[in-house]
C-alpha cells in the first residue's frame, strides 16, 4: 500500500531536495508553486529611540546616564561627611537620653523638677542670682537662646543675654549643648566657633551627651564649683536632669517655638510635661539647693521682662 502525501500539506522549506528560490517576476508565489500563500505572524517590539540615532548611540546614552547618576550619589556622600550625617540623626534621636529617662522615671523622678520656671531668659533676675552667690551660667542652645538648629541668637533675647554677661562676666557665661561643642557631632568645632562669634560667649566642648556626664568640664571652663553654676534649658530629660544630677541651680524655660522641631522632640516634650504634672500631684518636691531656699526662688523671677 502506497501512501500519497498531498504536496499542499508539506511545508516547502522542510523538503531537503528543494532549493529555496525566488519566483519569476511575472508570477506570484501562489501561482508559481500552485500553493496557498501562508502568512506568518510574528510579534515584534519596536525599539523606541530618538530620531536619527542608532542603537549603539542609544546604549551609549544609557551608560552615560547611569554613570552620571552614580557620580551624583558619590558626590553627595563625599560632601556630606559621616560626622555630619551622624549629627543630623543624633540630634533627633538621643539614645543616651532615653536610657537615662528610664532610670530617672524609676529611681529619681525629682531630677525632672527645676528650681525655677520662666517663659524665657528675659524673666530671669541675673543680679539677684549673682548676689545669692552664683558665679557661672550655662545655657542650652536650641529653643533656649536660639531657634531650633540655628546658630543665631533669637533677637528678643539679646538684651537679657547682654545683661547676664555684664553681671557675671563673659568668661563665666557659656553654652553647653548636644548640638554644638559635642565632639561626636561637631568634630571640627566649626559650629561651636560660629556660635562663639555670634554670641560673644564660649561653647564648652564635651564628649558625652546630656543628661550623662559630670560637672568637671563646666567647673574647669567657668572656674567655679558645681553649686555656684546655673543651668538654663528647655528640656527636662536632658538640661534639667543634667543640672540637678550635678548640683546646679536649674532654670526651665519654655521652648521659643514649636516650628522646626522634629516629631520625636515634640512627643517627648508632651511626655515630659505629663510626667511632671503627675509627679506634682503625688507630692513630689524640688530638690533643695545649698545657696537658695525654696521659698526664695520667686525672687529670681522678674515681673517685667528685659
Amino acid at each position: 500500500m502506497i501512501n500519497l502525501i498531498c504536496p499542499q500539506s508539506i511545508p516547502l522549506l522542510s523538503l531537503p531536495h528543494i532549493r529555496r528560490c525566488s519566483p519569476p517576476p511575472s508570477c506570484s508565489t501562489k501561482n508559481f508553486f500552485n500553493l496557498p500563500q501562508i502568512k506568518i505572524k510574528t510579534k515584534t517590539r519596536p525599539l523606541k529611540r530618538p530620531n536619527n540615532l542608532c542603537v549603539s548611540r542609544e546604549k551609549e546614552n544609557i551608560i552615560l546616564s547611569v554613570e552620571e547618576t552614580s557620580n551624583f550619589f558619590c558626590s553627595i556622600f563625599t560632601n556630606m561627611s559621616w560626622a555630619k550625617l551622624k549629627a543630623a540623626i543624633g540630634q533627633r534621636f538621643n539614645l543616651e537620653g532615653i536610657i537615662f529617662a528610664l532610670r530617672i522615671l524609676t529611681k529619681d523622678p525629682d531630677l525632672l523638677l527645676s528650681h525655677l520656671k520662666v517663659p524665657n531668659i528675659r524673666y530671669i533676675n541675673w543680679e539677684e542670682l549673682h548676689r545669692r552667690g552664683f558665679k557661672g551660667v550655662v545655657f542650652d542652645k536650641d529653643n533656649t537662646i536660639t531657634l531650633p538648629y540655628s546658630l543665631n541668637l533669637w533677637d528678643p533675647l539679646k538684651v537679657s543675654l547682654e545683661k547676664c554677661k555684664a553681671v557675671f562676666g563673659e568668661e563665666n557665661v557659656a553654652v553647653f549643648s548636644n548640638s554644638v561643642g559635642l565632639y561626636e557631632f561637631d568634630p571640627d568645632e566649626s559650629k561651636a566657633e560660629a556660635l562663639e562669634r555670634e554670641m560673644g560667649i564660649r561653647v564648652i566642648r564635651h564628649r558625652v551627651k546630656k543628661p550623662a556626664g559630670s560637672a568637671e568640664e563646666i567647673e574647669k571652663q567657668l572656674g567655679c564649683q558645681y553649686m555656684e553654676v546655673v543651668m538654663v534649658g528647655d528640656r527636662r530629660f536632658t538640661d534639667i536632669a543634667f543640672g540637678n544630677r550635678n548640683g546646679f541651680l536649674t532654670v526651665f524655660t519654655e521652648p521659643l517655638t514649636g516650628e522646626g522641631e522634629n516629631f520625636v522632640v515634640k512627643m517627648v516634650r508632651k511626655f515630659e510635661e505629663y510626667v511632671v504634672e503627675n509627679r506634682f500631684r503625688r507630692g513630689l518636691k524640688v530638690r533643695n539647693h545649698c545657696l537658695l531656699a525654696t521659698c526664695e526662688v520667686n525672687l529670681l523671677c522678674l515681673n517685667d521682662p528685659l
